[in-house]
């Protein structure tokens, strides 16, 4: 990973270290399944991501924002899926885009 992706992923977890790691609000809800939790903790990256771009004045991609509507509708093991495939997208996204670029779509 290069400095520009180390320091994008620092940025859009402030304090809480690499993405996906010491998420806290997730991890206190011990009366949900395992499925349920995992599904808490991706959507909680997602929202991050989200913040992210907020914060940066970018819009989420198109493809983005529609697939996200459908997710609601499908299975927990299917959303789990979904959304990190759409962390991951985003990702790949701010990659492309570039640390200085603010590209608006």
């Amino acid at each position: 990973m290069d400095t520009a992706d180390h320091k994008k992923r620092k940025a859009l977890n402030g304090n809480r270290g690499a993405i996906g790691q010491g998420n806290t609000r997730d991890r206190n809800a011990t009366s949900v399944s395992p499925d349920q939790q995992e599904l808490a903790e991706v959507c909680a990256q997602f929202a991050d991501v989200c913040d992210y771009f907020s914060r940066q004045s970018m819009d989420l991609p198109a493809n983005v924002l529609d697939d996200i509507g459908r997710v609601s509708k499908l299975s927990i093991p299917d959303r789990i899926a979904a959304m990190k495939r759409l962390n991951q997208d985003l990702m790949e996204y701010l990659h492309d885009v570039g640390q200085d670029s603010r590209i608006r779509q």
